[in-house]
């Protein structure tokens, strides 16, 4: 049985975190590192699940505070999968979402994470597309 500790944070060891971020496939090299502080600053909430000190996953929440948010960068650590720590940090993060009455939480799931969202109450927005801006005309 792992013993982890998730909680939302305002700071938290750059190394760690890059080092989730990397397991995602979503830190590049040469990326500064303050960057980091910046992100976690930058988020409504910032969720930690921690072993002994150490950030085995992690998510943050990008939202306007009243009526909806976003799931993003959400990550458990390679080692540390299959284990239920993405359930209890998605849980934990929907919890004080709801506490602070937003219930419109969206999230755009990566390929083959589809079942594990609609067992925790997620489902597909028919009639909308997830995009990214890409670059286009001068503004």
């Amino acid at each position: 049985m792992i013993l982890l500790r998730i909680s939302v944070v305002r700071s938290w060891r750059r190394e760690d975190i890059i080092e989730l971020y990397k397991s995602g496939g979503w830190w590049e090299e040469g990326t500064p590192a303050e960057l980091v502080d910046r992100i976690i600053k930058g988020s409504f909430l910032f969720v930690v699940a921690e072993e002994n000190g150490r950030a085995v996953g992690m998510a943050r929440v990008l939202s306007d505070g009243v009526s909806d948010a976003y799931i993003q960068d959400f990550v458990v650590h390679p080692s540390y999968r299959g284990k239920g720590i993405g359930r209890e940090i998605l849980r934990y993060i929907l919890g004080e979402l709801k506490k602070r009455g937003i219930t419109w939480i969206g999230l755009i799931a990566q390929p083959g994470t589809m079942d594990f969202y609609r067992k925790e109450g997620f489902a597909i927005m028919e009639g909308h597309t997830p995009m990214r801006y890409m670059g286009g005309e001068d503004v």
